[in-house]
């Protein structure tokens, strides 16, 4: 699913900016207010450099992101407008909220889905995050 409707309880994997600590992330989003975090997790992606912040494309890389619970839904618009995700033409989209199975350690299912900030962009070209992990300094 792409850009649906966020419910109360639904989990959320961050793998850049807004992580905990994350060097560039955007004081008007209260995470630690609209939700709780519960740790770190795993998924399967690629991650790019996109000069600043990271984006998640197809790929088989264990990435290293945050999981989150959100409890107040109205700090979605918020992680949208600052994901620049445009619900009603993915096509202008910079990134689309999507669902993804959520890993454990060795990249095994939990049984979860969470959204996640997929790029929705072309790629090609940008240097990959070798070892799935963006750095809270930002920096590779």
């Amino acid at each position: 699913m792409i850009n649906g409707p966020v419910s109360k309880g639904d989990l959320f994997v961050f793998y850049g900016l807004l992580k905990k600590g994350a060097a560039g992330a955007p004081a008007h989003i209260d995470l630690e207010a609209a939700g709780r975090y519960l740790g770190p997790c795993r998924f399967r992606a690629r991650l790019v450099d996109l000069g600043g912040y990271p984006g998640a494309v197809d790929g088989e890389t264990l990435c290293t992101g945050e999981l989150y619970v959100l409890e107040d839904v109205s700090v979605a618009r918020e992680l949208d407008a600052f994901e620049d995700v445009e619900a009603g033409d993915p096509a202008d989209s910079l990134f689309q909220r999507r669902k993804i199975d959520v890993l454990d350690d060795e990249g095994r299912p939990t049984g979860q889905t969470a959204w996640i900030y997929w790029y929705a962009k072309p790629a090609a070209g940008a240097p990959e995050v070798a070892n799935g992990d963006w750095p809270l300094e930002g920096k590779r």
